[in-house]
């Protein structure tokens, strides 16, 4: 996969992740790197749970990434209530 596709998987998972979660978001390139980050934490966790996506091509990424970036905004959220 290209960067430019990177690029539109991530912010596309990270607005989308960010606006489930009723948050405002980190504006394009935070959005941009919570989706990035969140495509390898949903890569790892279907692997890990030996699932697929239940989507083809692009929008499967935007599916997997965007699981992986609720993840990590849950993460973040708990690690902020604790400090």
């Amino acid at each position: 996969m290209g960067l430019l596709a990177w690029i539109i998987v991530g912010l596309v998972a990270g607005v989308l992740a960010s606006l489930v979660m009723g948050g405002t978001g980190y504006g394009i390139i935070g959005d941009i790197v919570v989706g990035i980050v969140g495509a390898f934490i949903g890569g790892w966790l279907f692997s890990a749970l030996g699932v697929s996506s239940p989507i083809g091509g692009m929008g499967g990424q935007i599916f997997v990434a965007f699981i992986g970036a609720v993840v990590l905004l849950l993460l973040l959220r708990l690690i902020r209530r604790r400090a």
